[in-house]
């Protein structure tokens, strides 16, 4: 798992795909977090993502480093404790002026049963199953 962090967490935006009724959704992310030995994301729970989640929780990333992709199958399971979303808050100090880990908007949630695919064009890909 710390790879596929590591992995994101230098690519700085990813892309997050969620189902809306038969509607793929796609768009640019930047958080990625982990806390207790799991993988977190965030966003608000006002925002179309957090509905679709709730409604579909299988979700996709996507991140490209120029040379290499990852791909991130995995549920997404919300945390709605206040220290998964402190911790979260605490690794991205930006997003302090717009969220809270005690208001009613952030969102942390974790991938279980992830299965991560690093390729790339000419060499064999690596999966890593968290």
């Amino acid at each position: 798992m710390q790879e596929v962090f590591d992995f994101v967490k230098k690519c700085q935006t990813y892309y997050l795909a969620t189902i809306e009724g038969d509607q793929p959704r796609v768009r640019p992310f930047g958080t990625v977090n982990i806390f207790e030995g799991k993988l977190y994301i965030q966003t608000g729970k006002i925002k179309d993502v957090s509905k679709q989640m709730i409604a579909n929780p299988k979700i996709e990333i996507c991140a490209f480093n120029g040379q290499e992709w990852i791909r991130i199958q995995a549920v997404a399971v919300e945390d709605d404790r206040l220290e998964a979303k402190q911790s979260m808050l605490e690794s991205y100090p930006s997003l302090q002026s717009r969220y809270s880990a005690t208001d009613d908007n952030t969102q942390v949630l974790y991938l279980q049963d992830a299965i991560a695919t690093i390729a790339t064009f000419t060499g064999e890909p690596k999966i890593i199953k968290f």
